[in-house]
């Protein structure tokens, strides 16, 4: 019955289902520009992404998708009042989206706006939907060394990797951080637990070099560099071995 009754309904009222279905098909339209917006800018076509982008936003302004990559290509065209204007209409209108709210924070970052970042990055990372809560914490450490702060980025880096233990990203910056901050023994050991897991990454051994040698350990110096050598032979972090080995310690 709810079926046959809606059809009579939505004849009497024509001119209001026309409309819902132009809305449906703006939207469409919208979302389709955006992809193909974000297409542009991945090849670096910033002109054609702009194009697509306003495009899209005449269609539908109150798309998030359309703000977040309105965000990113305005960062890229050097716009920082323009896309702190785009993130802050994201924000507004998916308040409790963790990805909005890291990318905001990596925006803020970059502006050296540190202590307005980190709350940001707190907010992606405590969200339990959010897929990625180490990236976030991780994300919220790099911007705190990118201040000098590296003794405040090791208690994010901890909770990164008590969430996700061999990522690799997290066990870089933390034995980096430990360097930086006189403690190579547990720069070596952050190394060797991520190793003992069974995971390799050139840029975790590239540290783990660099730990060994202020740590006058020759054996473990030799053995990372061996690994790297055998295991990522084209990688930066390869190419870079022997200026370090030649470096006085």
């Amino acid at each position: 019955m709810k079926r046959l009754l809606l059809a009579p309904a939505c004849a009497l009222l024509l001119a209001a289902c026309a409309s819902n279905e132009a809305t449906v098909n703006s939207k469409e339209a919208a979302r389709a520009n955006v992809q193909l917006g974000i297409a542009y800018m991945q090849q670096g076509n910033l002109q054609l992404a702009r194009e697509k982008l306003q495009r899209a936003e005449r269609q539908d302004p109150r798309s998030v998708e359309l703000q977040m990559a309105m965000a990113f290509l305005s960062e890229q065209l050097n716009r920082p009042e323009d896309a702190e204007r785009h993130y802050r209409a994201a924000r507004r209108m998916a308040p409790d989206s963790a990805d909005i709210a890291n990318n905001y924070a990596v925006f803020l970052c970059k502006a050296d706006r540190i202590d307005q970042a980190l709350p940001l990055f707190e907010t992606a990372a405590r969200d339990r939907l959010y897929s990625t809560p180490w990236a976030a914490l991780t994300n919220a450490a790099v911007c705190l060394r990118s201040a000098r702060r590296s003794a405040d980025a090791v208690s994010f880096l901890n909770r990164a990797l008590a969430l996700r233990p061999d990522y690799a990203e997290a066990v870089t910056e933390l034995a980096d951080a430990q360097l930086e901050l006189g403690q190579p023994d547990i720069a070596a050991s952050v190394v060797s637990r991520f190793l003992n897991m069974g995971r390799s990454a050139p840029e975790v051994l590239l540290v783990g070099v660099r730990a060994a040698l202020a740590r006058g350990d020759s054996s473990a110096t030799d053995e990372y560099a061996r690994r790297l050598r055998r295991d990522f032979p084209n990688s930066a972090q390869t190419r870079a071995l022997p200026q370090l080995l030649r470096a006085p310690n």
